[in-house]
């Protein structure tokens, strides 16, 4: 029998002919990401806790805050052990993820600024247009839809409308026609 004259690289690693190279694994961004999820999670177990009742429910009873409560504390306790395996354990690799991409940051920061127009837009409920009162929110989802779209690179314009207007109807017509949440 006869061995390979050469050993195949490890997956993830950059071979001499510039193949895939996957992300660094980064202890720092583990315990960051930790970190950020124990505060986001210990703030909405605080709101969770001020949700106004109109009566207080009866011992054994399930009142509005019961599953806002359930999540949070379950968000704080995954929080927590996440950060723990973060400070006491090697960073995991992350061979299987793609390195940042060229423009990644700035699209990161586009999707938060589209996004915040959009609950600035939404926030307005209705307006009055030539007489008629218009819902804001199928409008102002329509162009979320199309503006993320094409910030992520699609280009037929025939399909972006189709699609922004569709996924937009059916989240009106569900929530807003057929749950009755106001929107």
């Amino acid at each position: 029998m006869s061995t390979p004259d050469t050993v195949a690289e490890p997956a993830g690693h950059d071979g001499p002919a510039g193949e895939y190279q996957g992300a660094p694994a980064s202890r720092r961004l583990e315990i960051v990401f930790a970190v950020v999820a124990l505060a986001f999670t210990s703030g909405y177990l605080f709101l969770s806790t001020q949700i106004p009742l109109r009566r207080e429910a009866a011992a054994g009873q399930i009142d509005a805050r019961f599953w806002p409560l359930v999540i949070g504390v379950t968000g704080v306790v995954i929080a927590i052990a996440l950060l723990a395996v973060a400070i006491t354990r090697p960073a995991p690799t992350r061979e299987d993820l793609e390195r940042i991409q060229p423009g990644g940051y700035l699209r990161v920061i586009a999707t938060l600024a589209i996004t915040g127009a959009f609950i600035a837009l939404w926030s307005l409920g209705s307006v009055i247009l030539l007489g008629y009162r218009v819902e804001v929110f199928p409008v102002a989802a329509a162009l979320l839809m199309a503006a993320l779209m094409l910030l992520y690179g699609h280009r037929r314009w025939l399909s972006l409308i189709i699609y922004s207007a569709s996924v937009t109807a059916f989240v009106y017509v569900v929530f807003g026609m057929l749950l009755r949440i106001p929107l």
